[in-house]
């Protein structure tokens, strides 16, 4: 479950920057996870529960903002979403087809990586 790893490296990276303010409580941290990254988000919300234990963070809302995948063509200058494929045995699971949906030439991928934490949301000590 790499999920766990993922969210402790994320959680480190909070208190560090949390430790720059006076806070008094840390209300949610919403955070963008791209499909492509293949991370799952009621595992990540799961250890992010189990990961802020004792911190600041800990009672704060973990808000996750999927990314869709978005590609470019240089070929024949497309932009926009993939073509996935799907099996109905696993409606959660669908693959995304790495190739120009319009042309099938090669793409690069432009929107779908991210895993970064986009804001917070804190009360400060007055």
């Amino acid at each position: 479950m790499h999920e766990v790893s993922v969210v402790s490296t994320l959680v480190d990276a909070v208190i560090r920057e949390l430790g720059k303010y006076k806070v008094k409580k840390v209300n949610s941290v919403t955070v963008v996870i791209g499909e492509m990254t293949n991370l799952g988000q009621e595992q990540m919300s799961f250890a992010y529960e189990i990961v802020t234990r004792n911190t600041i963070l800990e009672g704060s809302e973990f808000i996750i903002e999927p990314e869709p995948i978005e590609v470019e063509c240089d070929k024949c200058g497309y932009v926009g979403p993939v073509k996935v494929i799907s099996d109905p045995d696993f409606d959660t699971h669908s693959i995304p087809v790495l190739a120009c949906p319009e042309c099938g030439g090669p793409i690069k991928v432009t929107k779908g990586q991210s895993c970064v934490v986009r804001c917070m949301d804190i009360e400060e000590e007055e």
